[in-house]
Order: structure tokens, then sequence, then C-alpha cells
């Protein structure tokens, strides 16, 4: 089993080279990471933590993280949906720490 501290340091080699970076409230970090691993150990895939899964993959492919969202989000709010995920101007807190509304339209939220 994969601890948050392995899952973080795979994550951050991935997906900071494509200009994702994890927030640096590093708690917030952890507990969403370590939510990941619980939903990979109930589901069998890494799906979002912020969002209500219905257990199929099929169903949830869009909310597997990185979800599809995670790009549009942090390009228009420099943030994902949970914030596990940012810009480095957020980070630095140069933009504005704006609420991201939820992406997934609401047929996807029905099972």
């Amino acid at each position: 089993m994969m601890d948050a501290q392995t899952l973080y340091t795979m994550l951050k080699n991935v997906q900071e080279p494509k200009g994702y970076f994890f927030n640096v409230d590093r708690e917030r970090v952890d507990e969403l990471l370590e939510a990941l691993i619980a939903n990979k150990e109930r589901y069998g895939y890494m799906v979002c933590p912020c969002r209500l899964a219905s257990g199929e993959k099929d169903q949830d492919k869009d909310i597997i993280c990185p979800c599809v969202y995670r790009e549009p989000d942090v390009q228009e709010y420099g943030s994902c949906y949970c914030n596990l995920y940012v810009s480095r101007q957020w980070n630095e807190n140069t933009i504005p720490h704006d609420y991201v509304p939820e992406r997934r339209p609401p047929d996807k939220m029905a099972f």
C-alpha cells in the first residue's frame, strides 16, 4: 500500500514539469492525498476526494485525479476544484484565491 509521502513525491515529479504544483498548505495536500489513497482502495482508482464517486470507473473517468477539469480550473482560477493542484502564481499569492466553481455537469453527478 502506498503512503501519502510516496504519492506526494511521485506526483510532484510528474506534475511540476507540466506546470501543476501542489498547494503550499502541506496539511491540506496530505489530507487530499490520503483521501486519494483511500479512494484507490475503495474503488480501485484514485477518484477525486472532493466529489461523489459512483464506484463505476466509466462513470467516474472525468474525476479520476488529475481530473479533466484541472486544466481549465488552474488556467482560470490558479487552482483546481480541491485546491490540490495550483499554479506557481497561486502559491506565491500573486493572484486571488477565488472560489473554484464545480465544472462537472450535473448529469454526471446523478447516479
